[in-house]
């Protein structure tokens, strides 16, 4: 479980992005070539000796009249909101300067610790450069160098010192669930038509949520938690409407559930930042199941909802294993549908295949369609295994992992959902070598 956010601040050109990437970079094991996912890099999901913790990039900020200036301030304002630790990014190479100066200042006043990096310390030589930044009033300058990786280790291990404990949450039995989407598409509205409550504040206005809150209820016996992710806390001059930091709070809420549910406006149709969310998601391995709400404001005839579903596939080509659902909050149509088939695809991803049919069916789909040969060479496997359940991961071994096209582990994928009923839940496929006797 996440322990807290850490934002990355500073002036433009101190090398924020480098060490966010850095930092992201380090954790990233699984590189994903499924086409259609869009990722908003201002974020990430990152673990430092054994602890996870969100991760912000901001833009620069500067005293000078520069363009969307007030925009960044603004972006940068919700991301310290957001943050447990500050982590203020700064360059030997250029020295103290004014903007240094005013973001510091602007840091002190927000109450929240705050790390100084001191950047682009590229060799040894460079260390003393550090000191200057002790004018900041900010503590201990760690040196570092983004573009190195020299002393990433150190500035992690100074933000995680000051990182507060997190507060012991309640753990409730049942099948955890978790809703998220953009603001206004009813999130709210309907979890109270699950719960038959009005638990949460329903409103028109974005940003009404302003707290993640588990509730646990019971339906015919099954126990369930639901969770509905919060807006942006509105505090002097952070800005309701910036969107983009909601997801924060939906990648919290989608770390400790089961099942997402996403949700989808019918009447606003399919947004770019339902790409982001829904990354989120798909990235994580939860089951997912699409909840197209407000469906009852449509005109429809027999063509609509197979049309409207038709575009969701085109638009969410790595989401083609999840379930979509059409549902009214607001009237409670289909909404009865939604726990059963939560069950379902948790179901899936649960499942555990016996492995002498799971290599039975690899075996069928290296005979039926065996990998095209690269440089005189052809990808073969040897062998499978399920290692884990949710999501279902598969230990392809083989002769040269190398040789895997993403086509032909698409293609496998396929066959084992042709196969068995994964239906909601993203199957991980990785192959490695076969070690030699």
């Amino acid at each position: 479980m996440s322990r807290g956010t850490i934002a990355i601040v500073g002036r433009p050109n101190v090398g924020k992005s480098t060490i966010f990437n850095r930092i992201a970079g380090e954790r990233l094991s699984i590189v994903n070539d499924t086409p259609g996912v869009t990722r908003d890099r201002l974020y990430a999901l990152c673990s430092w000796t054994g602890v996870e913790f969100h991760l912000i990039d901001t833009g620069g900020i500067q005293l000078a009249d520069q363009p969307y200036q007030e925009e960044i301030r603004a972006q940068v304002e919700i991301a310290v909101e957001e943050a447990d630790v500050i982590l203020m990014v700064t360059s030997v190479r250029t020295g103290l300067s004014d903007d240094d100066l005013y973001i510091a200042s602007m840091l002190q006043r927000s109450g929240k610790p705050v790390v100084v990096a001191a950047n682009m310390v590229d060799d040894t030589t460079k260390i003393a450069l550090s000191y200057e930044f002790y004018a900041l009033g900010l503590g201990d300058p760690v040196p570092c160098s983004g573009i190195h990786g020299a002393g990433i280790g150190d500035v992690l291990d100074a933000c995680l010192k000051e990182m507060p404990e997190q507060e012991e949450t309640p753990v409730y039995e049942g099948l955890r669930i978790a809703v998220i989407g953009e603001p206004n598409v009813g999130k709210s509205s309907l979890v109270n038509a699950i719960l038959n409550q009005e638990r949460s504040i329903v409103s028109n206005e974005q940003g009404t949520t302003r707290d993640a809150v588990d509730t646990p209820f019971e339906v015919d016996g099954k126990k369930y938690v639901i969770v509905d992710t919060a807006g942006i806390r509105k505090r002097g001059k952070v800005y309701e409407d910036i969107e983009k930091y909601s997801v924060l709070r939906a990648m919290s809420a989608i770390s400790r559930c089961d099942v997402v549910l996403f949700l989808i406006d019918a009447e606003a149709g399919i947004r770019e930042q339902d790409k982001h969310v829904a990354g989120y998601a798909s990235d994580a391995g939860k089951p997912i199941i699409i909840v197209v709400n407000k469906w009852d404001a449509l005109e429809k005839d027999e063509h609509t909802m197979h049309v409207f579903e038709e575009e969701i596939r085109k638009q969410f080509v790595y989401l083609s294993y999840a379930p979509v659902v059409f549902v009214s909050a607001k009237t409670k149509q289909r909404v009865k549908n939604v726990l059963p088939e939560a069950e379902r695809v948790y179901e899936n991803a649960s499942r555990r295949i016996a492995t002498n049919v799971l290599n039975e069916v690899i075996s069928d789909a290296q005979v039926t369609t065996p990998a095209p040969a690269r440089n005189g060479k052809r990808f073969r496997i040897y062998y499978a295994t399920q290692v884990s359940v949710n999501p279902p991961t598969f230990v392809l071994s083989c002769n040269d992992p190398k040789l895997m096209h993403f086509t032909y582990q698409r293609y496998i994928e396929n066959q084992l959902r042709n196969a068995f009923d994964f239906e909601g839940t993203p199957v991980r496929i990785i192959a490695r070598k076969k070690i030699s006797e």
